[in-house]
């Protein structure tokens, strides 16, 4: 990471030590609404075996073997789909500089859940918010290096790789291999989309406009994921799929804290078939 990345942290967090100042300062009104129950031996033993399943994931991704001159020369560009077809159309002369802009942009969108702190009725409640938002972060990165969708069990050459423009010692790197799916653009849909969930739980009175708030969570992973396809990392569709498993996350893992999750059920059913348990939910953020 570099000096300019520190630098926007270490001035957010200032930012945030500076907001809790001033509302410990002020005389704020208390309200008993508090949307989400936090259990601490479980979402502390969650975020516990997420680290360490995170440590060992990224190891197993970043430590894959250097592809080989003939991996590359096998590669046949016409079966790639329309859309992806368009990742082989880019620039390799700017790859680096949008490199550079997809990691500002993603630090950018994770650093933005910051932003719930000036709601008064989430400041009230801002370790629980945490304790919430590491969880989400933990899983999505735990899907990404574990799941059958992601670069542990996929081995989706890069864009990068096809280019002939470049050399084979610009292209060889294992880590070549973890096209699918884009991470990037999944840890920016859970930090964005846990924004829009978090915020809509605790003004209930928005209604459907919450949705409007869905949709401008879009934008900030859309641009990490436009960056990543111009710097050669990844195809669209590695894009769309990261776009859609981040903003599940960053939705459901809120939703499955909800206190006041009525609409979830578990029980036993028995018919002259089969007897079993049966599991119904009809998640609050679609009412």
């Amino acid at each position: 990471m570099n000096n300019y990345r520190l630098k926007l942290i270490m001035l957010v967090f200032f930012g945030i030590g500076q907001i809790k100042l001033i509302y410990a300062q002020t005389d704020t009104s208390e309200t008993s609404y508090h949307p989400y129950i936090i259990n601490g031996w479980a979402d502390g033993s969650i975020l516990v075996v997420g680290g360490v399943a995170n440590l060992l994931g990224i190891r197993n991704s970043q430590n894959k073997a250097e592809l080989t001159l003939t991996d590359i020369q096998s590669l046949d560009p016409g079966s790639l789909t329309g859309i992806d077809k368009w990742a082989l159309n880019q620039s390799t002369n700017n790859r680096t500089n949008y490199l550079n802009y997809s990691e500002d942009a993603l630090v950018f969108s994770v650093l933005l859940p910051c932003c719930l702190l000036f709601d008064k009725k989430i400041e009230q409640d801002w370790f629980d918010v945490l304790i919430l938002y590491a969880e989400t972060m933990s899983i999505s990165s735990n899907i990404y290096e574990w799941s059958f969708l992601g670069p542990t069990f996929q081995n989706k050459f890069r864009p990068i790789v096809y280019y002939t423009q470049l050399n084979y010692d610009q292209k060889n790197a294992g880590v070549n291999r973890n096209s699918f799916y884009s991470g990037h653009t999944a840890a920016a849909a859970a930090a964005t989309f846990f924004i829009a969930k978090v915020y809509s739980d605790y003004n209930p009175e928005l209604g459907d406009n919450k949705y409007f708030l869905y949709g401008a969570a879009a934008i900030p992973p859309l641009i990490v994921g436009y960056f990543r396809v111009r710097a050669l990392q990844h195809f669209p569709s590695d894009v769309a799929v990261g776009l859609g498993v981040g903003a599940l996350v960053g939705i459901l893992v809120p939703e499955f804290h909800h206190i006041q999750n009525s609409k979830m059920s578990l029980g036993l059913y028995s018919t002259p078939e089969a007897t079993g348990i049966a599991f119904t939910w009809h998640p609050n953020f679609l009412n």
